[in-house]
């Protein structure tokens, strides 16, 4: 849950780091959502690195790919799966505005 809830945070910087810059450019260059979503990409893409390259406590040697999966995929997974969610509803109601 923690996880999910980092990710979500790190999405939002993202989110609104695109608004700003929209803001500030009086254009929309960046598409807010997919931006939000590259910056929880680029940090999974650092936490699994992290996780993987570290080496784990004695006796936990197989416990690296589950943390990799609990707390990097899974959280991104749900991430991605309500973007694609929200960008599916958005293209049957024809609104663009994100």
């Amino acid at each position: 849950m923690g996880a999910l809830i980092f990710y979500t945070f790190i999405f939002f910087i993202g989110f609104f780091f695109a608004h700003g810059f929209t803001l500030l450019t009086k254009r929309d260059f960046l598409n807010r959502r997919w931006t939000g979503l590259a910056c929880v990409l680029m940090m999974s893409i650092m936490h699994g690195y992290k996780i993987l390259s570290t080496k784990p406590p004695n006796a936990h040697e197989d416990e690296a790919m589950q943390a990799l999966g609990y707390y990097v995929i899974l959280p991104v997974s749900v991430i991605v799966a309500v973007l694609l969610y929200l960008w599916w509803r958005d293209q049957n109601n024809g609104d663009n505005s994100y």
